[in-house]
């Protein structure tokens, strides 16, 4: 069964509606991408799937059902910024077992050095941060997987790296991706489809 948006609507505050009308559905094991200008509200969209801000209007369901509102959700969110969304005080091993200690196969995937495991945040590069938040966000128990301009910052071969791990794990798991990028050649590359947030407007 499919993660779905159904007429969703959200503003902050009093303010103009960041998003209207949106209804969009990924399916497990497929890869989408969604596209549209700075400000248009895909951002938003994805901290809705992923049960960080609630819809004012429509809902969201998983499985044709309200997601779990306690423990670990299913739907994980990656940040562009990964120094935004870790615990500055925590290990790397603390941070990567938040979720369940993922296998030592995709972490060997995803370039993770054994030895950084007992870093702090602050020692390790935003390119050496950002794999432990896309393994972190693979968890066992993860069926759908945002990525939000997830890799925009980063070199190439880094890119490569991480997008052949996560591709690898949703072939394998039956895993639903929803790629965010303003990067048009990236997703013509990853994805089964693109669906554009201005068509909703």
């Amino acid at each position: 069964m499919p993660l779905e948006a159904k007429g969703v609507g959200f503003r902050y505050g009093r303010g103009p509606w960041v998003l209207r009308g949106v209804s969009m559905a990924v399916q497990p094991g497929e890869v989408v991408g969604l596209v549209g200008p700075s400000g248009c509200g895909k951002t938003t969209l994805a901290r809705i799937l992923a049960g960080y801000e609630e819809p004012q209007e429509g809902t969201v369901l998983l499985d044709g059902a309200a997601p779990p509102a306690r423990g670990y959700h299913p739907v994980q969110l990656v940040f562009q910024h990964p120094e935004k969304a870790v615990n500055p005080r925590w290990t790397m091993r603390r941070i990567l077992t938040e979720g369940g200690m993922p296998e030592e196969p995709l972490l060997r995937a995803l370039g993770i050095e054994p030895q950084w495991l007992s870093r702090w945040p602050r020692e390790l590069s935003g390119g050496e941060l950002q794999r432990f938040c896309v393994a972190r966000a693979l968890g066992p128990h993860t069926r759908y997987l945002i990525a939000d301009e997830m890799t925009a910052m980063l070199d190439a071969v880094t890119q490569a790296q991480i997008w052949h791990a996560v591709l690898d794990v949703a072939a394998r798991r039956g895993m639903g991706v929803l790629v965010i990028s303003h990067e048009k050649p990236l997703l013509d590359r990853l994805c089964h489809r693109t669906v554009d947030v201005r068509a909703f407007q």
